[in-house]
């Protein structure tokens, strides 16, 4: 018989943390899949844009007081597709029907029916746990008995450039219900446009949604009013153009937020943060920005620049 006299006692995870659903977090994460690969840092406030809030128990073991806490890259594809597998299928299903109906305003769409793992109150958990610097990130499904583990790859972190905002600078900051500005897109739709112009007012129309394409233009024209414009400033007129599919990319946002905080900075970057109840109260926030169009005005002042 071994002994066990000085055994070592086992090393403790990097990072594990336990989910008693994924719904919510398939929901955020569903936001963001126009992108294959994900940048990924886990602190002791959450995974990413996945707040703490989301776990039943979260523990992460940085070695020192200042040590470099965990980032890797991952693919977003295959870790949508694990947590499928975890009473996530009616929520997939669900998911195929609105990507049909690609601006459908309804934030219901996610709601469990009267036969999901929700509703009929069926055990089950979700870990996440990530051993050490350049481990797979294991994703350990147990519903009913039955243990699924799937390990994902990571891959060496890059540094990628956010885009600067400058929150010092607003031009403007309106706060409106997010299946409004869903609404808005749906109309502009229908004409294919390969550009959107978003212009804000401090006077009517306060706020404008315009695009034009080969089957013709459109305006969508918010005003300023509590029921629809919760919080409204405006500093100076603000017009740019961004392309319309990349402010497409964030219609999975709309869906399910409750709000968004449309903001512009002096130089025309556009932020669209979009606020997201989850269960007990808490909220996650998703942060979308925008680079514009440069305009002609723009290139003649950086040409006067060059010649001076």
């Amino acid at each position: 018989m071994a002994s066990s006299a000085g055994s070592v006692p086992p090393q403790q995870p990097l990072f594990r943390a336990v989910a008693s659903s994924t719904r919510q977090i398939y929901q955020l994460l569903k936001c963001i899949s126009f992108t294959p690969k994900v940048q990924v840092q886990i602190t002791q406030d959450g995974v990413a844009f996945l707040d703490k809030a989301l776990f039943t128990t979260y523990t992460l073991n940085v070695p020192d007081e200042g040590g470099t806490l965990p980032q890797f890259q991952m693919n977003l594809a295959a870790l949508l597709e694990a947590l499928q597998i975890f009473g996530a299928t009616d929520i997939a299903a669900r998911a195929a029907k609105a990507e049909s109906e690609t601006y459908r305003s309804n934030i219901r769409n996610y709601r469990s029916d009267a036969f999901s793992h929700q509703a009929l109150g069926m055990p089950g958990t979700c870990c996440f746990l990530y051993e050490e610097d350049g481990s797979p990130l294991s994703i350990i499904l147990e519903e009913t008995g039955v243990k699924t583990q799937c390990n994902m790859v990571t891959y060496t972190p890059e540094s990628p450039d956010d885009i600067p905002f400058d929150r010092e600078d607003l031009s403007f900051k309106i706060i409106m219900q997010a299946r409004w500005l869903l609404d808005g897109l749906s109309e502009l739709a229908p004409m294919a446009p390969a550009r959107i112009t978003i212009s804000a007012s401090p006077d009517a129309p306060y706020l404008s949604l315009t695009s034009g394409g080969a089957l013709g233009s459109a305006s969508v024209d918010f005003s300023n009013g509590r029921d629809l414009l919760e919080t409204f400033s405006v500093r100076d007129r603000w017009v740019q153009s961004f392309k319309f599919d990349f402010i497409k990319s964030a219609s999975e946002a709309m869906r399910i937020a409750n709000k968004v905080s449309f903001r512009g900075d002096g130089q025309g970057v556009l932020s669209l943060q979009f606020m997201v109840e989850i269960e007990g109260g808490a909220v996650s926030f998703l942060d979308f920005r925008f680079v514009p169009y440069v305009t002609q005005e723009d290139e003649e002042t950086e040409s006067e620049e060059d010649e001076g």
